[in-house]
């Protein structure tokens, strides 16, 4: 490894910027030396970045600074060693919600426009015909099949939602599983398990990086989820510890996503990839494909290069004791986490004072700064820029008393009703407020306001959804998205799924006959 270069003084340090640009065009030579030394400071991390203010070279020395079991293979121990008998019930029971969750969302997303251009697409370069395309009848090969199922999970912002890192981990998880399943039959208890891990993995990474992974741009489902897609695959593949390590490596070479596609897209890209390439890091470090010792914790490795808060200690810390996958979250609506509260609230306000909702002057709502971040959009134009705009579900909430996927739907977007009532939604930031709360308070022009605070919206850890909330909406979204299928059955399927000798059957059920 290259030793960091002293500090030059102030005068040397400008010396290369005040040369002619004669003398530089001049000579090759030159010009290329300056680039070098330029590109060698951005490594060293003399550029200034992200919230902190602080050097990347500081943030990459403090994450340099770890336990001789590395956060790498102490992970990748963890992913090979588990027993099933260290899983406690309750675990396996959330996996199992989750699982029905992420089939539910999968068979929603697969007539959305999005799933249609990625399919037309990628028809062209299927490989063998290996796996099922989830409500759809494309059989792809395996590392297509994991690329869009991920996609038809996540497109409609439906999908389950890990609070203390606002990652969705079940669709970059769980495609691989399926898809490898038809490649190497296993057990529903196999899969399963391996998808417990993953999640598992994928939020300790999450957790281990923010909140400056995500307040610097990166889009955490995506970037995080496919260490937890790699892991899964790992896992049911069978790797030792080494080659779990390695696998990781490559997951961390690979990850990449933006804030910024949120809202279009793109978005969905990121995540079909997290998916695509997870899975195939894992068949990669099978083959014997090595990886980095350290691409977690090391010097220039993932949570120093994507965060300026890494804290290797919250990836590694209670493993096996503590479950991330109890700290799930599934959606009752069709949109960002952060605005459960918000739309719980609108609708107990237009419960009590909808008769005076025509004397709305304006409406306030006020939570953590997080829903600035990602939902203050009052100006939105499709369906997809509506489901992460605070200003778009609180006026579809208020006008319609409800929050579904009709109200997220291009002519509930394009209503003149909704739009003049969305140009009236304003945010107040409250540092205080948990996450998971918000205060919606209604101001009428005759000075008289209405308030509605609500601790945990609906659908988080501190106000869960039901068994039988969640099978309603698995056929709600099968009514959705594959109306042809018989939602019952296959909600018995997935719920059964440690009985099931053949995982596959599960897939098979989404599909006509």
């Amino acid at each position: 490894m290259v030793a960091p270069r002293p500090r030059a003084s102030a005068a040397a340090d400008v010396a290369p910027r005040v040369a002619s640009r004669s003398a530089a065009s001049a000579s090759p030579t030159i010009w290329l030396a300056r680039c070098c030394f330029c590109l060698r400071r951005v490594a060293l991390g003399d550029r200034r970045h992200g919230n902190s203010g602080g050097r990347l070279s500081g943030d990459l020395r403090r994450c340099n600074d770890r336990p001789s079991t590395t956060v790498t293979n102490r992970l990748a121990q963890f992913i090979a060693g588990t027993q099933r008998e260290g899983v406690p019930p309750e675990v396996r029971r959330e996996g199992v919600r989750a699982l029905l969750n992420f089939v539910g969302c999968a068979l929603g997303g697969t007539r959305d426009a999005a799933m249609g251009i990625a399919v037309k697409v990628l028809t062209p370069f299927f490989g063998p015909p290996q796996a099922i395309v989830i409500g759809r009848g494309e059989r792809p090969d395996a590392l297509n099949a994991a690329f869009l199922n991920s996609v038809s999970a996540n497109v409609l912002e439906y999908d389950d939602t890990h609070l203390l890192t606002v990652m969705h981990p079940a669709a970059p998880i769980a495609p691989g599983l399926f898809a490898l399943a038809e490649l190497r039959p296993v057990s529903g208890r196999e899969l399963l398990d391996a998808f417990i891990i993953g999640v598992e993995i994928s939020c300790r990474v999450g957790l281990g990086v923010m909140p400056t992974h995500y307040r610097r741009g990166w889009h955490i489902t995506a970037t995080c989820g496919i260490f937890g897609a790699t892991a899964a695959c790992a896992r049911l593949i069978g790797l030792d510890a080494r080659r779990t390590a390695w696998a990781l490596g490559h997951a961390a070479t690979q990850s990449a996503s933006l804030v910024e596609s949120l809202g279009s897209m793109g978005k969905s890209l990121g995540v079909g990839n997290a998916a695509k390439n997870g899975l195939a890091a894992a068949l990669f470090a099978e083959g014997g494909f090595t990886g980095p010792e350290e691409p977690i914790e090391g010097r220039y490795g993932f949570a120093a290069v994507t965060s300026d808060s890494a804290d290797l200690a919250r990836i590694t810390d209670g493993i096996g004791e503590r479950w991330e996958v109890l700290n799930n979250a599934y959606k009752p609506y069709p949109c960002g986490v952060v605005l459960f509260p918000v739309i719980d609230a609108s609708l107990e306000l237009r419960a009590r004072h909808a008769p005076m909702l025509a004397a709305i002057d304006r409406v306030v709502v006020r939570g953590h700064p997080l829903m600035r971040e990602r939902t203050d959009r009052p100006h939105v134009e499709t369906g997809r820029d509506a489901r992460v705009s605070l200003q778009h579900s609180v006026a579809a909430a208020l006008l319609f008393g409800a929050a579904g996927l009709a109200q997220y739907e291009e002519n509930c977007v394009a209503d003149p009703a909704v739009c003049a009532l969305r140009a009236r939604v304003f945010f107040e930031e409250d540092p205080a407020a948990p996450v998971e709360s918000a205060t919606v308070t209604l101001h009428l022009a005759d000075g008289t306001e209405h308030s509605q605070h609500i601790r945990h919206g609906r659908g988080t850890p501190g106000r869960p959804m039901s068994d039988a909330e969640l099978d309603s909406k698995m056929r709600e979204l099968a009514a959705y998205g594959a109306p042809f299928l018989d939602a019952a059955g296959l909600i018995e399927a997935v719920r059964g799924i440690e009985e099931e000798g053949d995982a596959t059957r599960l897939v098979r059920l989404t599909v006509p006959a």
